[in-house]
């Protein structure tokens, strides 16, 4: 089948071609306005300072790597059992279900940037604030770091991190175009009758010698 003929079937179903994408947008939109809670994002951005070793021979770029390995090390206690624990615990928190903490760690820089996201903006906030203190103290006492220094504090956010409800609907409708493609592409092969004279043609390999012209009733 050409993109002419397709298109030819589409302009022939065309209630169809437009119904069930706008359908499926409006059920998403629905859904995402009406069902899907608003998302806010708290971040926390902390500088690693890593205690350098007295040996004049140790080169700075040595010094360096060292101190980014010691970040990326410190951005994986954010993931650990301990830190959740006992931000839950200073918190008055049962669980961190619903919310997303992520962690970022470059590997060229010694700054660790933390997200949490969930439905709660002041919860995300106060758990973002949390977990940095834990670390900072933890990072202290179990590894050769002199301290994670908070360099932008978690704010409460004013405006919703998501959910990405234009993309949603966008999406939902692109999905109702295929399924309305399928449908007529589908239908087109299943039906096997002979509509007009060229397609007797083609079927009986000869060509159309006459033709009965449509007769009106008369009244």
């Amino acid at each position: 089948m050409t993109l002419l003929e397709l298109l030819e079937l589409l302009k022939k179903k065309l209630v169809l071609t437009l119904s069930l994408p706008l359908a499926f947008g409006l059920i998403a939109l629905v859904y995402c306005y009406l069902f899907m809670p608003n998302e806010y994002t708290a971040k926390t951005s902390m500088y690693v300072l890593y205690t350098q070793s007295d040996d004049t021979n140790v080169s700075d770029s040595s010094v360096l790597s060292a101190s980014q390995m010691i970040a990326n090390d410190v951005a994986l206690l954010f993931k650990s059992d301990r830190i959740t624990r006992e931000t839950l615990e200073a918190t008055g928190m049962e669980s961190l279900d619903g919310y997303d903490v992520s962690v970022q760690s470059s590997t060229t820089t010694r700054v660790i940037t933390l997200a949490v996201t969930g439905p709660d903006p002041q919860t995300a906030a106060d758990v973002a604030n949390t977990m940095s203190e834990k670390v900072s103290d933890i990072a202290r006492e179990v590894m050769a770091v002199e301290a994670v220094n908070v360099l932008d504090s978690a704010q409460v956010p004013e405006l919703p991190s998501g959910p990405r409800r234009p993309l949603y609907v966008l999406v939902a409708i692109m999905a109702g175009l295929f399924t309305a493609i399928a449908i007529v592409v589908l239908a087109d092969t299943l039906d096997t009758r002979v509509r007009n004279s060229d397609e007797i043609a083609d079927l009986i390999g000869e060509p159309v010698i006459g033709r009965f012209p449509a007769m009106r009733r008369g009244r």
